[in-house]
């Protein structure tokens, strides 16, 4: 069984990036997807569904701040810039586009791996601005931690509400055993995956129609588990 490995798309036109960056990412656990133009980019990008992106913005066919502002249209993860261009103005508009971070070029590859380890742990909080959810007959309000199911009110532990809260900010992306484990429990738990699918167990048999074979909470096998909303 394969583990998952966070997918990261590099859209850059030149190819020496990708021949050292690939390996690099690739040896940090990560699957890299190659893209050399911002239309490719894009194709890429709604294709593969990449967990986050690192962007040039001096792409041949489109200007790198627009390539961001029609991947913002659709795609919300953590999006890295690497340019060359150095001008404070031309960092803050990539960061008003939606950029999450920038790097110029030339770059140490130590660096951007650490902004991008740092972008994908903040990115599960962009969730957090999503305070009401509906999935099917359910209804769930994390900010008056109330979760309906058909209309009548459903009875969580707080752990058990805690952990769904966790699963739901995670917008639809798979969230790994240890994440959620440590969220919930702390880090003394992390290892605890039986404990976790204990629980799990539980709000299955409350929130799920058929707890057996779960439309919303659902298993990505040796990875964690993702909420499927409408």
């Amino acid at each position: 069984m394969s583990l998952h490995r966070p997918r990261i798309l590099v859209i850059d036109d030149e190819p020496q990036i990708h021949r050292f960056l690939a390996p690099a990412l690739e040896a940090s656990g990560y699957e890299p997807v190659r893209a050399l133009t911002a239309e490719a980019g894009l194709r890429e990008l709604a294709a593969k569904a990449p967990d986050a992106v690192i962007l040039d913005l001096g792409l041949p066919d489109l200007d790198g701040k627009a390539a961001l502002a029609r991947a913002r249209a659709f795609f919300s993860g953590p999006v890295i810039i690497l340019s060359a261009r150095d001008r404070e103005i031309e960092k803050i508009a990539a960061l008003d586009a939606g950029a999450d971070d920038y790097v110029e070029k030339p770059f140490g590859v130590g660096e951007l791996l650490a902004r991008l380890r740092v972008a994908l742990r903040r990115e599960p909080k962009r969730g957090e601005a999503v305070l009401k959810v509906t999935a099917g007959d359910l209804d769930i309000d994390l900010a008056q931690r109330m979760v309906r199911r058909g209309g009548e009110p459903v009875r969580l532990s707080p752990k058990e509400f805690e952990l769904l809260a966790a699963l739901v900010e995670a917008g639809g992306k798979v969230t790994a055993h240890r994440q959620l484990l440590t969220a919930v429990w702390g880090p003394a738990h992390e290892a605890d995956v039986q404990y976790l699918r204990v629980f799990i167990g539980q709000l299955r048999q409350k929130l799920e129609a058929d707890p057996a074979h779960p439309a919303r909470i659902v298993t990505e096998p040796g990875v964690g588990y993702r909420f499927l909303a409408d």
